[in-house]
């Protein structure tokens, strides 16, 4: 198990990976996670106090239009709970932080960007420009 110190923050300078650095991302996610599982909680709270009760057409659209929006935002949640799931997987079984298409280290300012990159920056774009390529077939 690796301490980290409160104020860490990895560098370029370092060995890509080390354990002090993998322990921050897990961490970093772990904290993420609890976060959306948090926000998760408290919409399913509020959406089970019950029934619409607006009286008025108008305030009831747009409750349900509210209630819409934090259904679609909690399942983009769901989504993204899925993904620092398989970060952490990653980080088990030590292929975290490299690219899942060149084996290649993703970098550590991609990875304070986005923990759940699977993709270098250049393996995401050359992954984009196919898919655009192909949308427009």
């Amino acid at each position: 198990m690796v301490t980290l110190p409160p104020d860490y923050r990895p560098s370029e300078d370092e060995e890509f990976m080390n354990p002090i650095q993998v322990e921050y991302f897990r961490q970093k996610l772990l904290r993420w996670r609890a976060d959306l599982l948090r926000e998760a909680d408290g919409t399913l709270a509020s959406l089970s106090e019950g029934g619409i009760h607006e009286a008025d057409i108008t305030d009831r659209a747009s409750v349900e239009t509210d209630r819409a929006l934090e259904l679609r935002t909690r399942d983009r949640a769901r989504k993204l709970i899925s993904k620092i799931d398989q970060a952490l997987v990653r980080i088990e079984v030590g292929t975290y932080g490299y690219c899942e298409e060149t084996d290649e280290p993703i970098g550590v300012k991609r990875l304070e960007a986005r923990p759940i990159a699977t993709m270098s920056i250049e393996a995401q774009e050359r992954h984009e420009k196919m898919e655009r390529v192909h949308r427009d077939d």
